[in-house]
């Protein structure tokens, strides 16, 4: 069985969607299923190359909206051959001419809205909203309309989905991504990040892995780390992660005002070893995001028996309630702030716990397999379909 997945770009510093893609190709591999991708990125982009999935790319789209005619043409050419065809994430020409071709073959489709639904953009951008607008009823209504399901990543998603445009008409349905166990010895990756970044360590480490953007609530972290840490020598603050908008310098300045910023590392993006080094350094894991449909980073802290505390607008965060697998509070200065003081509150026995719960559970929802599962039987693939390859 073929699976063909489109997707606007499979550049990592995009965010999680594409870890997420990548894990689940793995995965259903392993039982017979085959998972291509198409994007519109560059044919020789560095991280295509690097790709641990069969992508085809087919040259960088033009504008903000990734218009790519040659797209289309690959998709009228090619995806008869495919048995399942999902599209990742809307507002791009990706998911138009995905549907428009899939109406001219007569082929059914799938979608993954990966958050870009979430109200909060309509709060937050409202001149953005009301241009989407005009186009709404015209594109991504319909591709939504007329796809066989679409597809959120938990329940919460699912219900704020509906609140963003009145006009709107889905087959929803839930398929949580996930991700796998670090198959990775915990001892080499944390003395490799340690070999790197030499200042974290001896320190009680409290781990920012995401996009440095707005929407994570970079800010308030900081603000209410300063006033946790400001008298402590022990509270160590890491900031990792793509930079896209350049805002980490005014950060780094908020940290300097605030006298904290020896207290604070900014390592870039990480991968590989460094990266999970950072999340076996970590005391916990910070993600006080304004708006986050899943958060595939909260699943790999999960996965390291780290400990997250995540605000109530990551949409996973009545699981981790449920799970005890870390603290959660409102997407403010206050609510951040109690998040830091309610931690340092607990003695090292209730942290192990609590550590204890985060690897549970992960094991019970976001291991890759669960999530794998969960998809297959959205897609109804039968077992005569997963043959081996």
């Amino acid at each position: 069985m073929r699976i063909l997945r489109i997707v606007d770009s499979m550049d990592p510093e995009a965010g999680g969607i594409v870890e997420a893609i990548t894990q689940t190709a793995i995965a259903l591999k392993q039982i017979g299923c085959e998972t291509d991708v198409l994007c519109s990125d560059q044919v020789d982009a560095a991280w295509l190359k690097q790709s641990k999935i069969v992508v085809y790319a087919v040259g960088k789209g033009l504008t903000k909206y990734a218009y790519q005619p040659q797209l289309k043409k690959w998709l009228l050419a090619y995806a008869v051959n495919y048995d399942h065809i999902i599209i990742d994430g809307i507002w791009h020409y990706h998911s138009y001419a995905t549907r428009k071709v899939c109406r001219k073959l007569d082929l059914n489709y799938s979608i993954y809205t990966h958050g870009m639904l979430d109200p909060w953009f309509k709060k937050k951008y409202p001149l953005k909203h009301l241009k989407k607008w005009l186009f709404w009823p015209w594109s991504d209504y319909l591709v939504l309309r007329d796809a066989e399901n679409v597809l959120f990543t938990c329940q919460e998603e699912l219900e704020l989905a509906a609140k963003s445009f009145w006009l709107y008409q889905v087959n929803a349905c839930v398929a949580p991504i996930g991700t796998s166990s670090p198959a990775l010895d915990q001892k080499h990756c944390r003395d490799a990040f340690l070999h790197k970044f030499p200042e974290c360590r001896g320190k009680r480490n409290f781990l920012f892995l995401s996009r440095i953007h707005e929407k994570k609530g970079c800010d308030l972290l900081i603000q209410a780390f300063a006033k946790v840490a400001k008298d402590s020598s022990e509270l160590h603050l890491i900031m990792a992660g793509p930079d896209p908008t350049g805002w980490s310098d005014e950060l780094k300045k908020m940290a300097n005002n605030l006298g904290i910023s020896h207290k604070i590392t900014w390592t870039g993006m990480l991968k590989g070893d460094l990266k999970y080094g950072a999340y076996y350094c970590a005391e916990a894991f910070f993600l006080p995001s304004h708006q986050e449909n899943f958060g595939i980073v909260v699943a790999e802290a999960l996965a390291c028996a780290t400990p997250v505390l995540i605000s109530n607008k990551v949409n996973i965060w009545r699981e981790i309630i449920e799970d005890k697998a870390g603290l959660v509070e409102d997407d403010n200065l206050a609510g951040v702030t109690t998040l830091f003081e309610k931690w340092l509150c607990k003695n090292a026995k209730q942290r192990s716990k609590i550590s204890q719960n985060a690897l549970q559970c992960f094991d019970a929802r976001f291991e890759i397999k669960e999530a794998t599962n969960s998809l297959i039987n959205v897609l109804s693939i039968k077992e005569a379909e997963i043959r081996p390859i």
